[in-house]
């Protein structure tokens, strides 16, 4: 069967039945599938409805930097799918693009779907030349063509299908529309019922083409039938290390072929004479490869696309004022605020639901059921599991379950790209990589998460800036934590149908704080142990989408309110034991919590901090969430306190705001340790999560040491400065 028109000549158009999710890959299966594409074109939202998994979809670049896995049944066949990350090239120059390449090179899918988005066709194309260069089997996914036929962008799917050599379906991964015509298209390539002729660029004219000719015929000789021997020569000239360690090791990565006798010291030889060549042309070699691509995919797109533009014109008139050098930075700090306001006024009464139904009725019953226990077992088992674990539900999740589902509507309209936007010049400045920006934005969520993205980054050097710098974005677990100590100590300080702005201003400043402390970071690092030059870069502005709330809200829920509060539980139940444990078990009459927090008070003081502070710190490490439970049950026990709420040195109205302050200032807590606990949460060191994920990208003792030791150290400073200039104020 051969490939005519933009459809299978015996396809259907009808429905096609059969489709089952599986989830997770299985360890057998029947065809290999691989997702490859532009960022943001879609691949992430159809990977999900292939495969019932619930990978999150932003609507920003970036967003998958690992290949995901999943799989499905179609018909009688198991197909296991590959989401590969997002990617502009297949060039190579950061670890994404890499991964793209090496899978589609090496692990040889039995077929390839290439995303596209329909209202960006033309950008795309770029990269659907460069895939089939290096694959046959391949089908394109025109994806999001009922946004492009509300724009009035009409595409000939036939006549790119005919030009391009192969397959090309339209469809919407969001609605579902073309779907199953897309499944079988791809099903019937994998099976080999349809033959591909993919158009390959030209080699450059000239000179160029006659040593790329030369080099392709070498690594003929050298390796029989090695497929897409012109692109591995272009690729050779580009001094790729990755393809010339492959060509060393062809029983590894070209099994399938038998090189010539002796291929090893034939290649040392070949690549010799393309070092001369590479000395020859010079550094213009790769602009002219891309330059040709580019052309092509242009006149590709001008047969093809009738009324095309990139952004609609509602697009543009948003675009103006949210990435205005003024006016952008005016909305950023406006709808951050926003959310927080919101956050902070609509948490209170469900803290006290929650706290009524764990404290008030669950504890009672948790401590008459064991009371035949011994007491030391019934005091860890509720008075530190289970009253830790109850305080950390009852105040983290109200909080995080209205902050997350906004700030993930405003990711998914499409906003956070621009945030970068408007940071990108500020970077360059820093001297750091443009696409920091996209990666402290995403630091808002997890700073581990953030760490792994900073792979679309090129630049070594600047990389490692972005590494150790992320911290100082506000990640999930300190939210909570800024807006309850902002709530208790500087919303207190005004009338009260003021508190919720003066909360929400506070919060937004620390936020706002950490961006401008990883610019610092980032200016300080590059003029010191990470000096070089700084690397250009594009950034693609997505379209604005309006966001499928319930979907939006559910995933939000899932994906990042419930994983983070079931962190902070899982957490938070031996922390809770220690506590008791530390709090109970003497040493000289004085307990070991109390021996170690009276070791750390020298140092809290220098802080304007306290030693029950740095305790839970220190305690904390294994995650954010569960610093200030920490510093609460410390406090009871050490204090043997007995307030109104607190009865018998257990927290018992975790919803009154005011219990939980005569609590801390009980300790000696001022207006002056609640900003610099902020302070302090917001620059110390990673948690272990973290840290461990930054040894895992940096593969380095030193830069893991860095990472963790920068922020406390900067952190220490600037809350000790804090002090001193308090301490000199009232002396």
């Amino acid at each position: 069967m051969s490939w005519s028109g933009g459809r299978c000549e015996t396809c259907s158009l009808a429905s096609v039945e059969g489709l089952t999710k599986l989830g997770e890959a299985p360890d057998s299966y029947d065809f290999l599938i691989a997702l490859a594409g532009n960022p943001n074109t879609g691949k992430s939202t159809l990977f999900n409805r292939l495969t019932g998994l619930n990978q999150h979809t932003g609507n920003w670049p970036g967003k998958t930097v690992e290949k995901k896995e999943g799989a499905f049944r179609f018909g009688e066949f198991t197909y296991k799918l590959v989401d590969l990350p997002g990617t502009y090239s297949l060039m190579a120059h950061s670890e994404d693009e890499e991964i793209a390449r090496n899978f589609l090179l090496f692990s040889k899918p039995d077929a390839t779907i290439i995303v596209t988005d329909a209202m960006r066709l033309e950008r795309n194309l770029n990269l659907v030349l460069q895939i089939l260069s290096v694959t046959d089997k391949a089908v394109v996914a025109v994806n999001m063509i009922d946004e492009a036929e509300k724009n009035r962008i009409r595409i000939d799917t036939r006549h790119l299908a005919r030009r391009l050599g192969v397959p090309v379906v339209a469809i919407s991964a969001r609605s579902g529309y073309g779907v199953d015509e897309l499944l079988k298209t791809t099903g019937d390539l994998a099976m080999g019922k349809i033959i591909t002729k993919p158009l390959r660029p030209d080699l450059p004219a000239g000179k160029l083409q006659a040593m790329l000719k030369e080099i392709s015929h070498a690594l003929e000789s050298i390796f029989p039938k090695i497929p897409q021997s012109e692109w591995l020569a272009i690729r050779l000239l580009s001094a790729d290390k990755t393809i010339e360690n492959a060509l060393r090791q062809p029983e590894i990565y070209f099994p399938h072929i038998q090189p010539a006798e002796n291929f090893k010291a034939k290649l040392d030889a070949l690549l010799k004479k393309i070092l001369e060549y590479r000395t020859e042309i010079g550094d213009n070699f790769y602009d002219v490869v891309t330059e040709n691509i580019y052309a092509l995919a242009s006149e590709i797109a001008s047969e093809c696309i009738d009324g095309k533009k990139t952004h609609t014109l509602m697009d543009q008139k948003i675009d103006y004022y949210v990435t205005h050098r003024v006016y952008g930075f005016l909305i950023m700090f406006f709808l951050l605020g926003l959310i927080l306001w919101i956050t902070i006024s609509g948490a209170n009464y469900p803290s006290e639901l929650l706290n009524e139904l764990l404290v008030g009725k669950l504890y009672p019953f948790f401590k008459a059921y064991v009371s035949g226990w011994p007491d030391w077992l019934s005091g860890i088992l509720v008075d530190g599991i289970w009253l830790t674990v109850a305080w950390v539900i009852s105040v983290m999740l109200p909080p995080m379950a209205i902050f997350f589902p906004l700030f993930t509507l405003l990711e998914d309209f499409g906003y956070l790209p621009r945030v970068a936007f408007n940071l990108d010049k500020l970077y360059k400045k820093s001297g750091a990589h443009g696409k920091q920006a996209l990666t402290m934005t995403m630091g808002f969520g997890c700073n581990a998460a953030a760490v792994i993205s900073t792979r679309i980054i090129d630049s070594p050097r600047e990389r490692l800036i972005a590494i150790i710098t992320n911290n100082f974005s506000l990640c999930n677990g300190r939210w909570p934590t800024q807006i309850l100590l902002a709530t208790l100590f500087l919303g207190s300080l005004v009338p009260k149908q003021w508190s919720g702005v003066v909360s929400m201003l506070m919060v937004t400043g620390i936020a706002v704080l950490g961006v401008a402390f990883s610019f610092l970071g980032s200016w300080w690092l590059s003029k010191t142990l990470l000096r070089g030059e700084v690397s250009a870069f594009y950034l693609e502005l997505p379209p604005y989408r309006i966001p499928d709330f319930k979907k939006t809200v559910y995933t939000s829920m899932v994906d990042r309110t419930l994983v983070v509060l079931w962190r902070a539980v899982v957490f938070a139940a031996p922390v809770g034991a220690l506590i008791w444990i530390l709090t109970h078990v003497n040493a000289g009459g004085v307990s070991l919590a109390e021996h170690l927090s009276n070791a750390l008070e020298p140092i809290g003081k220098i802080m304007g901090l306290n030693g029950i502070i740095l305790l839970a710190f220190l305690i904390g490490i294994p995650a954010n969430e569960i610093i200030i439970p920490s510093v609460i049950m410390l406090i009871i026990l050490i204090y043997k306190v007995n307030l109104q709420g607190i009865e018998a040195g257990v927290l018992t109205d975790i919803g009154d705001s005011a219990t939980l302050r005569k609590l801390f200032e009980l300790s000696g807590w001022t207006l002056l340790t609640a900003i610099n606990f902020m302070l302090f949460s917001l620059l110390h060191n990673p948690c272990s999560t973290t840290i461990y994920t930054i040894y895992k990208e940096t593969r380095s003792v030193k830069w893991t040491m860095v990472s963790t030791l920068f922020p406390l150290l900067t952190g220490f400073i600037v809350t000790a400065t804090i002090a001193l200039l308090a301490r000199l104020g009232t002396g």
